[in-house]
């Protein structure tokens, strides 16, 4: 099972790690292939049995309850990607010398000849929003396209399905960029780094090293952000192919091979002739909903990659002003009394929550949830000049307490002990007692929902439900 495709899956004893998104279609696409394929699944729940049976009338063999041990004569693991590295199993799998692949490594592996080009995107945050502009930046360009990966469209099907692509749009975590050693894309972007998931990477250098495994073996560009040194450090350690190239976005006026911001203009000066003295117009700032910082930086990061991949401005400009972003990113839910309501229900942690908080001037904050072991002192000290007022829930809103006291001392505070579905119409509530006409109240949480909510879709739902009923 060396670095090139598999050709024969006959007969090849495989292991796949975890049911579950991943697991399951991983599991019937090898069977289909051929191979004798065993699931284990640490998990023994209703829904864990319910997969299980499907995948048994096929005839795969599937073992729940027990995700550690390695089955007798396993030739490959192939894990779903949250399986973290230091799993007995895997330990198991070091010492018979059988490797292990994620969901994407199967994937390229199984890329039929000819296949489309990948153009990938990682990042703490924005990931999704730049997958999904550079798809309709593409689609502008008459370019047959998907966004896939950690979204939208399963990888698998993909790249086994009967529709031909041109090129996909690739969103990957480092979890997945972790268990996919041989992948290697047209062109890659590390939006941003900052702590997060360092309880299964272990450190923030083993993190930021599976994020930079996005650049090996680049063809054309390795885009960064030059506000963020960590990531053009990821690009000088890249290996990549010969003549690749360094393409760097900035909030800015860019230099020569980067694209950023002229006179309201997202412009181009790394994909044009005599890139020294040239630069080609892309866009308008207002191409860009929301024209909020960090979203200008997902669309300069996407036009980068489209750029590499050989698209005209034109398309640049149709794919922006075509983009309609997700639910529960930076969305206006509704003006009330002067004030506005945005829901950002999406920024789980406190990079994502520092970005939106950038975006306005003057704002009454609502955050709080499972702060999965964030700080919140860098977040607060950063915004303490923007906040009319604070509002928090959730388990752990003590600790955003403690730092707003620390470093907003003035701010005023309300703590609500409540985590039942009425608390959040509360939240609302004394926000638009704390706000003022030209305030922005913002749900931007710094924290997971599952305390109190079944998701974060489910948290900005609350939100914008709770600011109808102000306006009624």
């Amino acid at each position: 099972m060396g670095s090139g495709q598999v050709t024969d899956w006959q007969g090849k004893r495989v292991t796949v790690a975890g049911l579950g998104v991943s697991g399951v279609p991983a599991a019937k696409a090898l069977h289909g292939l051929g191979a004798k394929v065993t699931v284990v699944n640490d998990g023994d729940d209703a829904r864990a049995r319910e997969q299980a049976a499907e995948l048994e009338a096929l005839g795969v063999t599937v073992r729940l309850g027990d995700g550690d041990t390695l089955p007798d004569s396993t030739e490959l693991i192939v894990t779903a990607p949250g399986w973290k590295p230091d799993k007995p199993l895997f330990a198991a799998a070091d010492a018979a010398g059988v490797p292990v692949w994620g969901d994407v490594e199967l994937a390229w592996r199984l890329r039929k000849p000819g296949a489309a080009d990948w153009l990938a995107v990682t990042g703490t945050n924005g990931k999704t929003t730049t997958v999904q502009m550079l798809a309709s930046i593409l689609e502008a360009a008459g370019l047959r396209t998907a966004a896939v990966g950690n979204i939208g469209v399963s990888l698998l099907d993909a790249v086994l399905g009967d529709e031909e692509y041109d090129v996909l749009t690739v969103e990957l975590s480092s979890y997945q960029l972790h268990w996919a050693p041989s992948l290697r894309a047209h062109s890659a972007a590390v939006l941003n780094l900052a702590p997060d998931h360092l309880d299964w990477h272990g450190s923030m250098e083993a993190y930021a090293k599976d994020k930079g495994r996005i650049y090996e073996g680049n063809r054309v560009a390795c885009v960064y952000n030059t506000a963020d040194k960590a990531t053009e450090d990821l690009v000088r350690e890249a290996d990549v192919e010969e003549g690749c190239r360094a393409i760097g976005f900035t909030l800015g006026t860019p230099g020569p091979s980067q694209l950023g911001v002229v006179e309201g203009l997202l412009v181009d000066r790394a994909f044009v002739e005599n890139r020294q003295k040239n630069a080609q117009e892309l866009a308008e700032v207002a191409d860009v909903k929301p024209a909020a910082p960090h979203n200008i930086a997902n669309a300069l990061a996407a036009a980068a990659l489209a750029r590499a991949y050989g698209v005209p401005a034109g398309a640049v400009r149709e794919g922006l002003r075509n983009f309609r972003p997700d639910a529960h990113r930076i969305a206006h839910v509704a003006d009330v009394d002067g004030v506005a309501y945005v829901d950002d229900s999406k920024a789980t942690n406190t990079h994502a929550t520092q970005a939106s908080l950038a975006a306005y001037d003057s704002v009454v904050w609502i955050a709080g949830g499972l702060a999965k072991g964030a700080t919140f002192d860098e977040l607060v000290a950063g915004a303490a000049k923007r906040l009319r007022g604070a509002v928090l829930i959730g388990r752990d809103r003590a600790l955003i307490r403690e730092a707003l006291a620390r470093h907003a001392p003035e701010v005023p505070v309300v703590d609500l002990g409540r985590t039942d579905t009425g608390a959040m119409l509360q939240a609302v509530q004394e926000a638009r007692r704390l706000a003022r006409p030209g305030d922005t109240v913002l749900l931007a949480p710094a924290c997971a929902s599952m305390d109190m909510f079944a998701n974060y879709n489910k948290r900005g739902d609350a939100f914008a439900q709770a600011v109808r009923e102000l306006g009624a």
